[in-house]
């Protein structure tokens, strides 16, 4: 009897949450989309919990004190799955949480941004489901782990991924009539699919402008130190180029191969990738630039894509945001950057003919 009744208490309390995460998402989803219709499908905690084998170490792929992410296997098909801690989440985080996923549902239908496919919520804080990426996420170097170890990725793969994730940016800034802002652009949030395409992840932190408003003051910082715009840390203000200032700290990080805090200074500090890079470019050292791993295998026409990377890349790190492009325009240019080398390699076969 008191099997059976601890048993009905249980699920009595898995309907109650799915009522109450369902309705407050089905609220905001409906908001946010303008009625449009978005495919969500629902997935059981018993689905979840089997899936992650109860969200076993086993199953880990990354993640951070906000959130972790689990490899997931439901109806013999890999997801990632993604849940948030329900012993250190505010209110507060509880709203960014659903702002999260229903911000993932919107950008769904883009090509460079992770899919959100279901929601599970029998869970106290929802747990949401994703299509699955192969070769997981970057790290901080900007590459991408392979049984514990570092594999280097070419530099025709980092030029695309830069490329495929301007995109997204550029799609995020001006799809919509409100600007919304992602605020935590980093390697980390990037993830690669089996064709090793792109994919923008995690919108826990992103903010949406009022319509009409190119920026908003707010009340406190948010990113990763390394990536954070230093508008931002001075002033507190939030705007296109916030995420600007923080695509160009990571494409650099692709270039380097180092962390974006990883260059050693005289007095045991480190210093950071922006400074470090500006000055050996403005003393012509662009080879000590390039992440030793790969420049060996850096190509004439590449060498030429590199040069133009690296102004590009100096440009959305201006200290003024005035002086920084807007994404559409970061976009644009890495689509001309990655047609360099097949422009020099057209004019090499002229000249041989």
């Amino acid at each position: 009897m008191g099997m059976k009744l601890r048993a009905w208490f249980s699920r009595k309390k898995k309907e109650r949450r799915f009522l109450e995460n369902g309705s407050i998402f089905l609220t905001e989803l409906i908001s946010d989309c303008n009625g449009k219709s978005i495919p969500i499908r629902s997935f059981s905690s018993d689905q979840i919990r089997k899936a992650t084998k109860n969200f076993d170490s086993s199953c880990f792929v990354s993640g951070d004190t906000i959130y972790g992410w689990f490899k997931g296997i439901i109806e013999d098909k890999s997801y990632l799955i993604k849940r948030f801690p329900e012993d250190r989440f505010t209110e507060n985080d509880v709203g960014k949480a659903y702002k999260d996923s229903v911000l993932s549902a919107r950008m769904s239908s883009h090509s460079n941004f992770l899919k959100l496919v279901g929601c599970c919520f029998e869970f106290s804080i929802p747990v949401y489901v994703f299509e699955y990426a192969e070769h997981g996420s970057l790290n901080q170097r900007g590459r991408i782990m392979v049984n514990g170890e570092e594999t280097i990725l070419p530099w025709s793969v980092r030029l695309k991924i830069a490329k495929e994730i301007a995109n997204a940016l550029a799609y995020l800034h001006t799809a919509f009539p409100k600007i919304t802002i992602h605020r935590d652009v980093k390697p980390a949030h990037i993830f690669l699919d089996k064709n090793w395409t792109a994919k923008l992840s995690d919108l826990f932190l992103a903010i949406t402008l009022p319509e009409g408003k190119s920026r908003i003051e707010v009340e406190g910082l948010a990113g990763t130190m390394g990536y954070i715009d230093p508008i931002h840390v001075n002033t507190y203000f939030v705007s296109e180029y916030t995420d600007v200032y923080s695509f160009g700290v990571c494409l650099l990080v692709f270039l380097t191969g180092s962390p974006a805090c990883d260059y050693p200074k005289s007095d045991g500090g480190s210093r950071h990738v922006v400074g470090c890079v500006k000055g050996l470019h403005e003393n012509g050292k662009l080879d000590e630039v390039i992440d030793p791993m790969m420049a060996r295998d850096i190509t004439t026409g590449q060498r030429l894509q590199v040069e133009a990377y690296v102004v590009l890349a100096l440009r959305s790190c201006e200290e003024r945001d005035e002086d920084r492009p807007k994404m559409i325009q970061v976009a644009k240019e890495l689509k001309r950057i990655e047609r360099l080398e097949q422009s020099l390699d057209a004019i090499v076969e002229s000249s041989d003919c």
